[in-house]
């Protein structure tokens, strides 16, 4: 019980400063659920924000479901998930309640205006470190470009790929890469 607890608390934590989305909470969430408390790797989390990404519902929200399950189950999916939730809908209670009065004042709208501006450079710093830990080899960088021109010139392309199809895609893509690697290793162990 204790740990589920510790979920909803930590979770909660991370859910008060959710801001800027799914991508601009990977640093924050690498140095709370990594390196802090040693509840998953780096590898693992950006595993779940690939997977989260497929799947319907907010990215750091599904991390948040991906990491309670994985610690104690459903209960602990549960939990986390209840504790990213908890103050988004407070805040966001409260907000309604009163930002039709406040929406047009210019102190709101320069707080907006910088709150962009942070959640541009965290996004910048997620996407850097993705890449990091992902273009490792001169396959995955064609990968990446392959995929990047898809999603850059969706506007001039007949048809614009949706984006899980190019994240299921590069998955299959991955298991048949990694599937000739693998055979190409067995194959140098055996000489």
């Amino acid at each position: 019980m204790k740990e589920i607890v510790e979920l909803y608390l930590a979770f909660l934590r991370i859910g008060a400063v959710n801001f800027g989305g799914g991508y601009a909470m990977l640093p924050l969430l690498e140095r709370d659920l990594v390196q802090d408390r040693g509840w998953t790797t780096t590898q693992d989390l950006t595993d779940y924000f690939a997977i989260g990404q497929c799947t319907p519902g907010l990215i750091a929200l599904n991390v948040a479901t991906f990491i309670g399950s994985r610690r104690k189950g459903v209960a602990g999916a549960i939990a986390a998930t209840l504790g990213f939730v908890t103050m988004p809908i407070i805040i966001i209670l409260i907000i309604a309640t009163f930002l039709q009065g406040f929406a047009d004042l210019p102190i709101v709208q320069n707080a907006f205006a910088g709150i962009r501006v942070c959640v541009c450079v965290l996004i910048v710093q997620a996407v850097l470190r993705l890449w990091k830990k992902s273009v490792v080899d001169k396959v995955s960088l064609c990968l990446y470009i392959g995929v990047f021109l898809m999603t850059a010139l969706s506007g001039v392309l007949p048809v614009a790929v949706p984006a899980a199809i190019l994240v299921i895609t590069s998955g299959i893509l991955g298991v048949i890469i990694g599937g000739f690697r693998d055979q190409g290793k067995e194959a140098d162990k055996k000489k």
